[in-house]
């Protein structure tokens, strides 16, 4: 049995989502989550063998779900189910470590085949996007980044890979032990040699570069 948790905002859509995935007599729908905070609790509680999730999401973005969740519930795979299009919008999702993405134009067939995909250790993408050589772009960032981790000290890329990782400046000082204000200091540091001016950059470095998948 294939076991499903559902995150979308709409109520109306994760009953059409829940009725339409029921019909697959291997297919489970396990819960569903209205935002990115329940779809993570729901995750850590139901370890689902795939999360359908929503890119634009409340109180926590779908890119955040993903990044978070493989400490949570790591054999999930999730599938973003969106409107959102764009290849830089893709790209950062599967940079986040996201296993398929379907556009909410898409035919059932298409999700259900996304679904059994990911499940079976494969990446599925929408018909228009496998048309776009995501992948390629996906290889080429990582061949052709260029940046200053070699300047980075020990510490500074603990520090690099546990905020990319999502946890906080206190979390990361109880992890390393060591003091708050130090965790802020090596933060700053990194960013300052890495060239990156918020968290949503570190965090797409971070990914880029392998530091995290």
């Amino acid at each position: 049995m294939i076991r499903i948790l559902l995150a979308d905002d709409h109520l109306i859509v994760r009953s059409a989502l829940r009725a339409l995935l029921e019909l697959e007599a291997d297919f489970q729908v396990t819960g569903e989550a209205g935002d990115g905070d329940e779809a993570l609790r729901l995750a850590a509680q139901l370890s689902p063998d795939v999360l359908l999730l929503d890119q634009s999401m409340p109180r926590m973005s779908g890119l955040e779900v993903v990044l978070r969740i493989r400490h949570l519930s790591p054999c999930t795979r999730v599938v973003f189910l969106t409107m959102h299009t764009g290849e830089d919008i893709v790209l950062d999702a599967l940079r986040c470590g996201a296993a398929g993405y379907v556009v909410k134009s898409a035919g059932p067939e298409e999700l259900i085949a996304a679904v059994r995909t990911v499940v079976a250790g494969g990446r599925y993408l929408s018909e228009p996007l496998k048309q776009a050589n995501l992948e390629t772009r996906l290889l080429r960032d990582r061949e052709n980044l260029i940046d200053g981790y070699d300047t980075l000290s020990p510490r500074e890329r603990q520090v690099l890979k546990l905020a990319a990782e999502g946890l906080t400046s206190a979390e990361i000082g109880r992890r390393l032990s060591i003091g708050v204000r130090t965790v802020e200091t090596h933060r700053a540091n990194l960013m300052r040699k890495l060239d990156l001016h918020s968290l949503s950059e570190l965090v797409r470095y971070a990914v880029k570069r392998g530091i995290v998948q």
